[in-house]
């Protein structure tokens, strides 16, 4: 019926009025401000319509429907003034709902009718009302009730109900009209239109805020209409009861205390409209007032400390947790969105991802405890309200170590050599373990695998010094690898090995070696004076300087140096070079010593003596022959060596003795030990077949008679250690029972060794003291106790 400008608040009709339809309505405004949250006021409008004369009068008597009861016929020539019919208004009142038959009024007296005069005039009553409410008693002349008359349904929405009815009498001819009043009785209760009504209000409204509510409609009018309203006992809202005079009754919700939609969502409330009869009648209407939500509260986390555990290297799409945050305001001010926030150094989107929606936390990225042991993620949740309001929380990960890092070993300080004369304990490096595991994972065992003459010691944790542990001897082993392995205490344990490579350097602890001593040396005689005889080499296990020999003659007595005068030695090559002309017939042999010394610091000698045998030759005339002895070394000289030369003629026998257990000479002819002319060696000497040869040599010359001469020639073989102990294994026991006793005897070794005994030269100056000790004579025996006693 109605429109209101939202913006100025104009209120316009949207159609016209009819007074005579609709005397009064009324409607409800609310008015919000644009604030957050909106807060707003209810009026009650009561619109009233104005009577305007906009409709012509009608005739209710004598009722026809062309507008008359009968037709009067008047003479054409009636004069003005000419009686044509009395019409008379009498007025009844009577209470609806009354009993049929209920005497309304006499209608007779009202008239100034007798009983006899009612009848002969010709009464007849005459409405327009469908059915007829009223009948006359031609007897009595009383005008009685002749149906159910209720005047809600008669007259609806007016104050004042009357019925017209019409009284026609015809002799004499004039006309009544009857009005009856029907009054009310309160035979109706207040009611409202709907059972429940609902009123929304913001739990900000203000006390004091007004809501107007629904009238109550009481088809009874007066007295009996509503007169007043109630309002159930309640904690926030009381009732303004507001009267227009004659009008109806209204009211208006009024709030005493403020309002919490988180307390109380839903107010119940129960109006009740009473009457003014004498027996009150009421109606009532529940009120449901819906408490709207303003956002007035921020998100509350379950927990304001979030914890969590996450195995590294979890797999992309792990749960771990969900953050539950609560809002006691409603819609979407109640809507909770999850978020991370401070993402400054260490960005938690990188690893982890946050359902917005659910608050679920899941692993975005690769988790790896070496790089973070725990992630402390702050966290957010925010309503969905005007302005927001939001809660802050915090999540600690703590990431649980997986055994995926083998320990890392890292050696520094390393000592590019070592000396092979280093004392026991020296430093030679330092080795460090890590592992970026953590705990148990973390805890790492460091060894040295195989036998080396290292150790590591352990200084501090994981901090080791890899020390000399045993004598080194460069000679032996020059270079060690060293493998260091470093285990972890994880399952299943994870280790590393490094190698670490020790050069053991040269000190000169290695005197030079001559290779055979005494040195034995054959020089023809007349050979020419600066021949090299022989080159003197040496051994020295030891290297570079401290390998390098020098040579130079030693003399321990005057006739040494007088014989070291005949040959010289080069002090760097080591040549023997004869400084005279040897003559056999002279000097058959002498012998001097030659000292090696190397470059070492302190440098270290050796000495060795050196044997000059004089070869005889061909160079002085027959004469007779003399007995010589020679003596060299087995197996020395070699196939085709000249032995010796005996001059006189060109045929000669030789014979050989040689000592047995029998006698001390065994003689025995020889066949193709000498050559045809016998001076030249056709057969290796080998000691451990003979030690000595005794010869015998004839010389015949060729003149006639023949002359001859004889000779013998001693033969004395040195041996030399060129045979290898035999051992024999003799009474070898098939099998030794588990619990023989130490000592038992398994079998019998016995060693054999061809070579002849061990000679121990023994130098004595001459015009030694009697009783002077020349040489104390050591030996060694392994056995123990009495078994490694010596006897001499």
């Amino acid at each position: 019926m109605v429109n209101i400008n939202s913006e100025t608040g104009d209120i316009i009709s949207l159609q016209s009025f009819n007074y005579e339809e609709l005397k009064m309505f009324q409607f409800k405004v609310q008015a919000t401000d644009s604030g957050v949250p909106p807060l707003s006021s209810n009026v009650t409008v009561n619109v009233l319509i104005l009577d305007e004369n906009d409709n012509n009068p009608t005739i209710l008597a004598p009722y026809s429907e062309h507008g008359s009861v009968n037709s009067e016929s008047i003479p054409y020539s009636a004069e003005a003034g000419y009686f044509v019919a009395k019409i008379r208004a009498i007025s009844y009142s009577i209470f609806e709902e009354v009993d049929k038959g209920a005497a309304v009024g006499n209608l007779a007296k009202d008239l100034n009718l007798s009983v006899q005069q009612l009848q002969s005039s010709g009464l007849q009553i005459t409405s327009g009302y469908k059915p007829p409410y009223f009948d006359i008693n031609l007897e009595s002349g009383v005008l009685f009730v002749s149906e159910r008359i209720d005047r809600e349904e008669l007259c609806p929405n007016t104050v004042k109900c009357s019925l017209n009815i019409e009284a026609i009498l015809s002799n004499p001819r004039s006309l009544h009209r009857i009005e009856v009043v029907i009054n009310d009785i309160n035979d109706n209760a207040p009611s409202f239109q709907g059972d429940i009504s609902t009123i929304d209000m913001y739990e900000s409204s203000y006390v004091g805020e007004r809501h107007p509510l629904p009238i109550a409609h009481d088809p009874d009018v007066g007295a009996n209409s509503v007169k007043t309203y109630k309002l159930n006992a309640n904690d926030y809202f009381s009732l303004d009861i507001q009267s227009t005079g004659d009008q109806s009754v209204s009211a208006e919700l009024v709030l005493q205390k403020a309002l919490d939609r988180e307390k109380q969502a839903v107010i119940e409330l129960t109006l009740t409209a009473i009457d003014g009869g004498k027996s009150p009648k009421t109606g009532t209407l529940q009120i449901q007032v819906n408490v709207l939500d303003v956002n007035d509260n921020s998100p509350v986390f379950s927990k304001s400390l979030y914890k969590v555990q996450v195995i590294e290297n979890a797999n992309i799409g792990t749960p771990l947790l969900t953050l539950t945050a609560s809002d006691l305001d409603d819609g979407i001010n109640g809507q909770v969105v999850y978020t991370f926030t401070e993402r400054g150094r260490l960005n938690p989107d990188d690893k982890f991802s946050l359902n917005n929606n659910t608050g679920e936390i899941t692993v975005r990225g690769n988790i790896d405890y070496e790089e973070n042991q725990a992630f402390e993620i702050r966290v957010q949740a925010r309503d969905r309200g005007t302005p927001p309001r939001s809660a802050h929380g915090k999540v600690l990960v703590e990431v649980i170590d997986v055994n995926d890092n083998a320990p890392e070993i890292s050696v520094s300080s390393i000592m590019s050599s070592v000396k092979e004369d280093a004392e026991i304990g020296t430093a030679v490096a330092m080795v460090t373990i890590t592992d970026q595991d953590g705990g148990k994972n973390g805890l790492t065992n460091c060894k040295i695998t195989g036998s080396v003459p290292f150790k590591l010691k352990s200084n501090y944790k994981n901090y080791y010094s890899l020390l000399v542990d045993r004598l080194l001897d460069r000679e032996t082993v020059s270079r060690y690898d060293i493998y260091i392995v470093a285990t972890d205490e994880g399952t299943p344990s994870l280790s590393s090995t490094t190698v670490i490579t020790i050069h053991v350097s040269d000190v000169n602890d290695n005197p030079p070696k001559f290779p055979n001593s005494p040195i034995t040396l054959y020089v023809k005689e007349n050979s020419p004076i600066g021949t090299t005889i022989h080159k003197l080499t040496t051994t020295d296990l030891d290297l570079n300087e401290n390998a390098k020999s020098m040579y130079h003659l030693i003399s321990s007595s005057s006739k040494t140096m007088q014989m070291a005068s005949m040959v010289t030695v080069n002090s760097e090559t080591g040549d023997i070079v004869s400084l005279h002309s040897f003559n056999y017939e002279e000097l058959k042999t002498f012998h001097f010593k030659v000292q090696a010394t190397d470059s070492g610091v302190p440098p270290l000698t050796s000495n060795v003596t050196v044997n000059i045998l004089i070869l005889d030759e061909n160079d002085n005339t027959s004469d007779t022959l003399k007995s010589d002895v020679v003596v060299f070394p087995a197996p020395f000289p070699p196939v085709d060596g000249e032995l010796i030369s005996i001059n006189g003629g060109d045929t000669f026998t030789k014979t050989q003795t040689l000592p047995n257990k029998e006698k001390l000479y065994k003689r025995m002819w020889l066949s193709g030990l000498f050559d045809k002319n016998g001076k030249d060696v056709k057969a290796n000497v080998d000691y451990e077949e003979y030690t000595a040869f005794e010869i015998r040599a004839e010389a015949n010359d060729k003149a006639q008679p023949p002359m001859s001469a004889h000779c013998k020639v001693l033969v004395e073989v040195i041996d030399v250690n060129d045979n290898a102990p035999a051992i024999t294994v003799t009474s070898l026991l098939s099998s030794v029972k588990e619990d023989a006793g130490v000592g038992t005897a398994i079998a019998l070794v016995s060693v054999l060794d061809r070579d002849g005994e061990s000679v121990v030269n023994v130098y004595v100056k001459e015009n030694s003291k009697v009783g002077e000790i020349i040489k104390r004579v050591t030996a060694h025996d392994a056995d123990t106790d009495r078994n490694s006693q010596m006897r001499n």
